[in-house]
């Protein structure tokens, strides 16, 4: 049991250096990351120029507790997040799906940025 997780996270952490080769945030489209676990769901919009963290969304966060880490709360969280985003004037950003398969809670995320306003 022990050993299929441990493939599971090295085949995940291959995936998301694959991908941070060719992706990365700047000023006019920052990186919008995302970790996933079994109690949390948590965004991250990143400037990878200057290194500076731009906005973020947990459901840690005392507000967002009561969303869980499914298809319909990933969808809220990501509404949240747009709504964020177009507070401080982001409209584009460039999305990381940090190794983690499209689909699921993460493209219910990313669906609900999308339907907030924000393009990528």
């Amino acid at each position: 049991m022990l050993r299929k997780m441990l493939e599971k996270d090295r085949k995940r952490l291959k995936r998301k250096v694959h991908i941070r080769k060719r992706i990365a945030g700047t000023s006019e489209r920052p990186r919008m990351t995302v970790f996933r676990s079994n109690r949390a769901l948590s965004v991250q919009i990143v400037d990878d120029t200057k290194g500076h963290t731009l906005a973020s969304v947990s459901t840690l966060e005392e507000e967002l507790r009561g969303i869980k880490v499914t298809v319909e709360g990933a969808g809220q969280l990501g509404e949240v997040i747009g709504k964020r985003l177009l507070e401080k004037n982001i409209t584009t950003v460039v999305f990381d799906r940090n190794g983690y398969l499209y689909h699921g809670v993460i493209k219910a995320l990313a669906d609900g940025t999308r339907k907030a306003g924000v393009q990528f």
